[in-house]
């Protein structure tokens, strides 16, 4: 893909836009956390938001990181995290996509987001969006042909502002893999009590989202994206909680896909 010349946005002092937890054993799963960071290049400051803002949902989902490095731990496999606050960009939306760089978010004017320039966007996406999808590329090519499992980390708040309660606990987002979503519904609806989604409270596709259509979809890939709610991993005790739930459940899903194959 050709791209546009763009002028440097980060500085050397500023983080590289994806965090690498790597594997410690063979595994066959590959996660992804597209929404883990809340980092901001030094030269957009502080993009003209309200200081509370950046602890809101808008500016990253709020406890996934926690539970993908609890779950990493746990099963010892490749986690790779991206770095920088949605705001800045939204890794898990194509280049050019309407919310990819938003200039409102849920109700908050994003000043450092509006009237950008074609090469201001042009940087965030060589230097952010498109380096982090590449390096996902690095480690996926570099697994062999055999099947894994690609797992997306989300977090979802409980409300969208002005919005009705969302009642799901998790939600399970699939596209061209129904089949790991269903079998990832069954063993969570048989620990009781818990409300599950099928496509809640987001569709997943190709249109919507990107990380898991253009690395597992394309490829074929068996995929699962998994959508927490925010308040229920918003402390050490329920990360934990859910990472250890996901440890448990992961294999057992994995175990079944391989049976019925």
């Amino acid at each position: 893909m050709t791209r546009a010349p763009t002028m440097p946005l980060l500085s050397a002092a500023d983080p590289l836009p994806y965090h690498i937890l790597p594997a410690r054993e063979e595994s066959p799963f590959v996660m992804i956390s597209d929404h883990a960071g809340q980092a901001v290049p030094s030269s957009l400051r502080d993009m003209g938001v309200p200081p509370q803002a950046w602890e809101r949902h808008i500016a990253y989902d709020i406890g996934i990181k926690e539970v993908g490095r609890h779950l990493q731990n746990a099963l010892g496999c490749l986690l790779i995290e991206q770095v920088y606050s949605r705001l800045v960009i939204d890794c898990n939306r194509a280049a050019g996509h309407p919310t990819s760089i938003p200039p409102v978010s849920d109700g908050t004017a994003i000043a450092g987001n509006q009237n950008l320039s074609q090469q201001e966007r042009y940087a965030r996406e060589e230097e952010i969006l498109h380096a982090y999808h590449d390096e996902i590329e690095r480690h996926l090519a570099q697994r062999d042909k055999g099947e894994f499992l690609f797992v997306s980390l989300h977090s979802f708040t409980p409300a969208m502002e002005g919005g009705e309660p969302r009642p799901w606990e998790i939600g399970l987002l699939h596209d061209h893999d129904p089949h790991s979503a269903r079998l990832m519904r069954t063993l969570l609806e048989a620990e009781g009590g818990l409300c599950v989604g099928d496509n809640q409270p987001y569709v997943l596709n190709s249109h919507n989202e990107y990380s898991v259509p253009y690395h597992a979809g394309r490829r074929q890939l068996p995929a699962l994206e998994i959508e927490i709610r925010q308040d229920l991993i918003s402390d050490d005790a329920g990360q934990r909680a859910w990472a250890e739930r996901l440890a448990r459940l992961l294999p057992l899903l994995w175990a079944q896909r391989k049976e019925r194959a």
